[in-house]
């Protein structure tokens, strides 16, 4: 009879081999979190090593990703797709096992962790995915959602500010199916921790509404069996496991020392926690009994059985919810879907409305969501603000989670890491609103999702030095282009309602990355466009007035700016002068060469680019010979027209700045 002590043991010797032979890693967390492991894999974990997707599975994860051999390792000795040769290659160029958990690298990773908190945070929103989806989809006795999400976090994640924001929010919601197990081994990087982490962790998760499990023997499996059995049992609110444990627990001379937190224990070492172990195999050297005692593919493909019963018996009862579901957690859009966004798009074009891009946001909510009953939205407690609620929009409380909107509270970061743990999750599009400014709380869950590759669409409001009287503190500079650079993230800044419907339009069906909506809080009017016009908008830039003959002087612009340029070309009437509207620069760079030189031809130098934001970055588009009129230091507070004259976006600016450049050779 193997012990499950040697079990957990396999996942201590492989991290720590894996460690060594990379040259770099952290030991430490996989060998003190082994045995919680080892007990929450083997005794309650659902899931199938052969297809690791299927809908009602148990999530997991690994919230200090710094640990991730653990997480390698667990499904590696369980039988995931993952050899022996990628344990090997850990933290190696294309490997699937990189230095942190990357979602869509080895199979079974639920999702990227590494800057800790946002795994935790990842966790609470597809808690809320599974309590919203199986309120929207269950059925009395048809239970076809019902799964628990288990994360794994350890000091770093209790300290960083985002975990606060989120576990708080867990308990207001009434997560029950979440369970954290905190690794309270003591030690970071820089030591112990006791002179910079003092906190009554405990008793700050009962303030939040949790069930506290404390004192619990990390290294104890029946102690560890029972507290999850206690988790399980409370329904209503989340849980959090506090375990005691040994930070790289088997290491003679180094466990118990943030010595092996973050590098490899040595060669010595190594041997000596061999035979600590009593472990006698060479390096990478699993004996086949421990894989039989861990190998869970007979088990797992038995569980998913079990749920394709119920799910056909649901099936049969209810086949068009059934339908539905199996589109939604497949991430497909209804087959109406083209026809109706594109009606949506020409009848707003044939009824303007001046209106601020906010509202018609708001508009384009009213008319897609009734299509789209997977969007889930919300907002970081400005609501009236971003005006992400439409008629059909329903709260989502601890007691009714049936609903498709969620107040976040002043919590932009927890909101943004939340998003992108829903739609991890699947059977949602969530989407969540704050003002621009405050993206720069949310950053970090921003790149993430653009890491990831993972449909969130985030809404910002108040774009710009147009906001007014609420000062710099409050008015967007920087933010749209750090937007535009981050990879994979597609930005839109529309210049009226039209723009913004095609804006939601490309971010519902954009599934390979997430979305920046920009809005402005200011009127805009609207512009006429031919039906050829029209469908150009998606490309996201687009000649939106024109001149007769070849352009000698073409001017770009974004979102408000766009109105100013339209005046400035009716000023220039003795100039042959092209507006193009760029609501979407990164839209625009996928489109044909052909396409781009049609919108902007290289032989004309004579550019300029009118936005309101930082301005250098639009040097690619109008080049050293052109000009550019846009922002280069932070704002002032005091009404939006006095802002926008003190910073140079008045038609005579921009007059002057194109005859200057008129006169060049």
């Amino acid at each position: 009879m193997i012990s499950r002590s040697k079990l957990a043991d396999a996942i201590r010797i492989l991290s720590m081999d894996a460690v060594q032979k990379a040259g770099s890693g952290h030991p430490g967390a996989p060998m003190g979190m082994a045995d919680i492991a080892e007990v929450l894999w083997r005794d309650f974990l659902k899931h199938n090593p052969n297809n690791p997707k299927w809908p009602d599975r148990d999530r997991f994860i690994l919230s200090n990703g710094h640990g991730s051999m653990l997480i390698y390792s667990l499904l590696h000795l369980s039988g995931y797709a993952l050899t022996m040769e990628d344990i090997k290659a850990f933290r190696q160029l294309h490997s699937k096992t990189a230095g942190h958990p990357e979602y869509g690298y080895a199979p079974g990773v639920e999702t990227t962790t590494g800057p800790l908190g946002q795994g935790i945070t990842n966790g609470v929103g597809m808690a809320l995915a599974e309590k919203v989806l199986a309120e929207q989809f269950n059925r009395p006795a048809h239970n076809i959602v019902d799964h628990h999400t288990y994360v794994f976090m350890g000091d770093g994640c209790m300290m960083e500010g985002i975990s606060h924001e989120a576990c708080s929010l867990a308990g207001t919601l009434g997560l029950g199916k979440l369970i954290a197990f905190w690794d309270d081994n003591g030690i970071s990087i820089d030591g112990e921790v006791d002179d910079w982490f003092s906190d009554d962790t405990p008793k700050r998760f009962e303030s939040y509404g949790w069930q506290v499990i404390p004192n619990v023997d990390g290294h104890n499996s029946e102690s560890i069996h029972a507290a999850i059995t206690a988790a399980k049992l409370d329904t209503k609110r989340p849980t959090l496991v506090c375990c005691k444990t040994v930070i790289g627990f088997g290491s003679p001379n180094k466990s118990g020392n943030h010595d092996c937190h973050g590098a490899p224990l040595g060669e010595e070492e190594v041997s000596l926690a061999r035979q600590n172990l009593e472990w006698n195999y060479a390096p990478f050297e699993i004996p086949e009994s421990i894989y039989e005692h861990w190998d869970a593919t007979e088990a797992g493909q038995n569980a998913e059985d079990e749920w394709e019963s119920r799910f056909s018996r649901y099936q049969q009862a209810f086949p068009e919810l059934a339908f539905e579901f199996k589109r939604r957690v497949q991430g497909d859009l209804p087959e109406s879907w083209p026809q109706i966004s594109q009606s949506v798009i020409e009848q707003l074009q044939a009824n303007p409305a001046n209106i601020a891009t906010r509202k018609a946001s708001q508009n384009a909510l009213e008319a897609f969501g009734a299509q789209l009953p997977e969007l889930l939205g919300g907002s970081a407690d400005l609501t009236p603000s971003n005006l992400t609620n439409w008629s059909g929009s329903k709260p989502i409380s601890a007691d009714d989670a049936a609903g498709n909107y969620l107040s976040y509270g002043v919590r932009e970061f927890a909101m943004s890491a939340m998003m992108n743990g829903i739609v991890l999750h699947g059977g949602f599009i969530p989407y969540g609103g704050t003002f621009l400014m405050f993206m720069e709380y949310a950053r970090n869950a921003l790149r993430m999702a653009a890491l990831m590759k993972q449909r969130s669409i985030f809404v910002y409001t108040h774009d710009s030095i147009g906001l007014g009287e609420d000062g710099p503190t409050h008015q967007p500079v920087e933010q749209i282009a750090s937007l535009r650079l981050t990879p994979n993230m597609s930005t839109w800044r529309p210049c009226d309602q039209v723009e913004t419907a095609v804006a939601w339009k490309s971010a519902i069906e954009r599934n390979d990355g997430p979305t920046s909506l920009i809005f402005s809080r200011q009127n805009l009017a609207q512009y006429e466009r031919s039906t050829g016009v029209l469908n150009n908008v998606k490309k996201g830039g687009y000649v939106l007035s024109d001149c007769i003959g070849e352009p000698e002087l073409i001017l770009i612009a974004t979102g408000s700016e766009v109105s100013l340029a339209m005046q400035v070309q009716e000023q220039l009437a003795n100039v042959r002068c092209r507006v193009v509207s760029m609501p979407s620069t990164d839209v625009f760079e996928t489109q044909s060469r052909e396409y781009k030189e049609s919108v902007l031809p290289s032989a004309v130098t004579k550019r300029i680019a009118i936005e309101a934001g930082i301005a250098d970055y639009w040097f690619k588009y109008v080049g050293l010979q052109g000009a550019i009129v846009g922002m280069t230091s932070f704002g002032e507070s005091a009404p939006a027209d006095q802002l926008f004259e003190m910073f140079g976006f008045t038609v005579e600016n921009v007059v002057s700045k194109a005859k200057i450049l008129m006169e060049k050779p």
